[in-house]
């Protein structure tokens, strides 16, 4: 066991599950989700007098303005705002709640674990397209859009984790993903950066992804299989094997688990992306750019 049983003193536990309980109907109401986030956001920033100052037609410095127009997800871009292929419908919706989810870590209430990891686990549940029971959710988790992710139940993500969900991101019961990991589910073309592929990338059922891994985008961590620390999945991991380096390999089976496991030459991973990848389709209205203004030709090209 390694682990204590650990709670709030009555009062606190109290208002804390009276605030997310709040919360949690707001968002599954009818109301405007950008004036949900942007309530909720003034009040655990402490701006309400600030706000209602400014809504009362007293003057505010221009710091001031921007700061408290910030609250509202609607006056903030994000990142994945500008990819071409986002479903625009989903993505307005699960962009609010991204705001809310990264602001609230900015907050001193992040760090209260009791409180912020039943919060996240909330909002989980509305920004997720599956969330399930008993998640624990820490601090500085970054998704690219969150509505393409599915996450089962018991799961555990540590600090500070990517979740690529560019494609689609599935992570199985129990899983349990450490401090500094990135899971992939989005490639670029190697000539052409701007040309995006994206894939199904899962990790299933009782995986371990550990301390500042990553895995490539397509790739599936097999189930009860171990990640080492800061290793580069770039293939399948089979069910229950451990794999470590750069590229990783399979260095042993889970002990117990050799008479079920596949058996690997050399321990080479094997790369089955292109089983998962997503086709999309872009708008032919849609007005594209190129961010990088390169050319693109080989040199043979043009002799």
């Amino acid at each position: 066991m390694t682990k204590r049983h650990v709670s709030l003193p009555d009062a606190a536990e109290a208002s804390v599950q009276a605030f997310i309980d709040e919360v949690d109907e707001r968002l599954a109401s009818a109301e405007d989700t950008c004036e949900v986030v942007r309530d909720t956001l003034i009040d655990l920033h402490g701006d309400r007098d600030r706000w209602e100052a400014w809504q009362n037609g007293e003057d505010v410095s221009k710091a001031e303005r921007v700061r408290l127009q910030g609250y509202d997800p609607c006056n903030a871009t994000l990142e994945s705002e500008y990819y071409a292929e986002k479903d625009e419908d989903r993505f307005q919706r699960s962009k609010h709640l991204q705001w809310l989810w990264r602001q609230f870590d900015a907050t001193p209430m992040a760090d209260n674990v009791e409180f912020a990891l039943r919060f996240r686990n909330m909002l989980g549940n509305h920004l997720f397209a599956e969330c399930g029971e008993d998640c624990r959710f820490f601090k500085g988790i970054s998704v690219t859009y969150g509505h393409n992710i599915e996450i089962g139940d018991n799961v555990v993500i540590h600090d500070d984790v990517h979740l690529d969900d560019r494609g689609k991101l599935t992570i199985g019961d129990r899983a349990s993903v450490s401090d500094g990991v990135h899971l992939y589910s989005h490639d670029h073309d190697l000539v052409d950066q701007t040309e995006v592929r994206n894939y199904h990338t899962i990790v299933e059922d009782d995986a371990r992804v550990t301390y500042d891994a990553m895995v490539r985008a397509g790739c599936r961590v097999g189930e009860n299989s171990v990640v080492g620390a800061r290793a580069v999945v770039q293939g399948d991991v089979p069910d229950h094997h451990v794999v470590v380096g750069t590229p990783a390999r399979s260095i042993r089976v889970k002990p117990g688990w050799e008479d079920v496991a596949e058996e690997l030459e050399d321990g080479r991973l094997v790369n089955r992306g292109d089983e998962r990848e997503i086709e999309y389709e872009l708008d032919d209205e849609l007005e594209r750019f190129d961010e990088f203004q390169r050319d693109l030709s080989p040199p043979s090209a043009t002799r």
